[in-house]
């Protein structure tokens, strides 16, 4: 997904309401120089992906998002890691960009995804079952 595309999705986020193509381009040529169809291309084209949905008002649509920018930036880190000759690599170069508090919300959604069961390993550890673990955490 290109610049362009994120720039109109970002416009269609921040509306939260059906929005047309016209006021996405009057939004954007506060920023850059750009035509009436290249906008209702990407908005054209961003539904045909499934990303927003439209409704017909008149001779013109009315454009709404399909789903969350979370779910989208998901989408666009699946995207480039399934184009990548080895994952593991790439995330390891992926990982090695981020901040600290980036890998902080990173170790928290691996949590989520989990779920409880996760933690049980960690709970026996302390509980005596693995003396070295007991022993690292102790002197915290």
């Amino acid at each position: 997904m290109g610049e362009l595309e994120d720039a109109v999705m970002t416009r269609v986020w921040k509306w939260n309401r059906p929005v047309t193509v016209r006021e996405v381009l009057e939004d954007l040529q506060q920023e850059r120089s750009i035509a009436y169809t290249t906008v209702m291309t990407v908005l054209d084209n961003l539904h045909q992906k499934g990303w927003v949905r439209r409704e017909a008002e008149g001779r013109a649509y009315r454009y709404e998002a399909v789903s969350t920018r979370a779910a989208y930036a998901a989408a666009l880190m699946n995207d480039a890691w399934a184009q990548s000759d080895n994952p593991a690599a790439a995330l390891v170069a992926f990982f090695g960009m981020m901040s600290d508090e980036q890998r902080g919300a990173l170790r928290d959604a691996v949590r989520i995804v989990q779920g409880p069961e996760s933690s049980e390993p960690a709970q026996a550890a302390s509980g005596g079952e693995n003396p070295g673990a007991a022993t690292e955490t102790g002197g915290r």
